[in-house]
């Protein structure tokens, strides 16, 4: 690979633009479901359910999505995924335009969006170190993750302006604009991707299990998964389903929920940018203390019932959280086999992302139960702080863990 920037890397670029405008489009969509349940199906435990029906098949099909990434072309996986997630937010928004979209659409087509994402996810992640050097891999990793928060900044503010002055029918109809403009960036010739690495013949199964077996071995990869999981289900994960239901509960408007959104959008930037330009050596108790940060911050989150103070607080949750994941997930990447890479990525995904529909189910649970969602909140932080601290005492090796990039 020859010696240039990244701002000089075409396939990198082309892969920044598309994983920026695919955000974009997510978070747009995200945040029109959320509302759209919430305001006009008028039930918190319909978002809950809605939430799960994207996110459970992404947690079943995860890993097989880590298999197709090491066995085939990673542009070919994320173009077609891009392009059939355009397609279904597109028939999404004809059929709100038609009032008629109901529960049971939102359902199946979410389903089907979230298996989408299960594919394009570890195909994404584990191309980046076939695209760039490795002493970039980190560099790559905190601009695409970065402009990726910008997105998460970006998308909800245009989707409650849209849904302000145009409906929520306007807000899908943007969305699929913008995702069906990703996946022109994602096209296979722009990205440039060299040969498949995994030449080996086995059967999918075998090929799961090798990678299973892979991250098992590792006392680093478990640690850092562990730490992810916590992350994502007793801080984020809880967090995500309380913030439509809080702002509702205060009496605020879909404005005031992307204010919330765009501001754990803007903090997840800011570290993003901090971690871009500072070299990181001690990666596993930088990761260690950033899940201690945010499960802090979580703690004054479910004591504050301003809408105001909740966006600063939002702020410094998104802040926190890129100090436990880009570093953990730099490592994995410069440290794994690239046969395997895919896999393992997968692997990390689902520890990244398989957690919360069960944080959006418990949530949810407790919340037609007749719980405070505050408390609700309050009770996730605190066990998911002493988790976070026993791991700091007991992760010796993880903590220890140190880079060379």
């Amino acid at each position: 690979m020859e010696q240039q920037s990244l701002i000089r890397n075409r396939p990198f670029i082309f892969l920044f633009l598309g994983s920026f405008l695919a955000i974009i489009g997510f978070s747009m969509f995200f945040m029109t479901t959320t509302w759209f349940v919430i305001s006009d199906l008028g039930s918190a435990s319909s978002l809950g359910i809605i939430l799960i029906a994207v996110t459970v098949p992404r947690i079943l099909m995860m890993a097989f999505g880590g298999v197709l990434a090491d066995k085939f072309k990673k542009t070919t996986i994320m173009f077609s995924t891009s392009s059939i997630q355009g397609v279904l937010l597109v028939i999404i928004f004809l059929l709100n335009n038609a009032n008629q979209l109901t529960f049971g659409y939102l359902i199946i087509l979410g389903f089907f969006f979230g298996t989408l994402d299960a594919f394009s996810g570890p195909a994404g992640t584990s191309l980046i170190p076939k695209i760039v050097q490795k002493h970039q891999i980190k560099q790559a990793n905190a601009a695409i993750q970065g402009l990726g928060q910008l997105g998460f900044v970006i998308g909800p503010i245009i989707a409650g302006s849209v849904m302000e002055f145009g409906g929520v029918t306007a807000g899908y109809l943007v969305s699929a604009i913008i995702v069906l403009f990703s996946a022109f960036f994602m096209f296979p010739p722009f990205l440039k991707e060299g040969p498949v690495d995994n030449t080996i013949k086995q059967t999918p199964l075998k090929d799961l299990i090798e990678g299973f077996s892979y991250v098992k071995a590792s006392k680093f990869l478990m640690t850092g998964i562990l730490i992810l999981i916590t992350l994502n289900f007793f801080a984020f994960g809880a967090i995500s389903i309380a913030i439509p239901i809080l702002v509702e509960t205060y009496g605020g408007t879909p404005i005031n929920l992307s204010y919330i959104e765009a501001a754990l959008g803007v903090g997840m930037l800011v570290s993003t940018a901090i971690i871009g330009v500072v070299k990181i050596r001690r990666r596993g108790f930088t990761s260690i203390a950033g899940l201690i940060a945010t499960l802090i911050v979580a703690i004054a989150f479910s004591q504050i019932p301003n809408l105001y103070i909740l966006t600063t607080l939002a702020f410094l949750i998104g802040f926190t959280m890129t100090f436990v994941s880009i570093p953990f997930f730099t490592s994995a990447q410069e440290d794994t086999d690239p046969r395997i890479m895919g896999r393992v990525m997968s692997i990390v995904f689902l520890a990244m992302n398989g957690f919360d529909p069960l944080a959006y189910a418990s949530v949810t649970l407790l919340v037609s139960r007749g719980f405070d969602i505050q408390l609700i909140i309050l009770s996730f932080s605190i066990v998911g702080l002493m988790i976070a601290l026993a791991i700091l005492w007991l992760g010796q090796t993880y903590r220890n863990y140190k880079s060379n990039y």
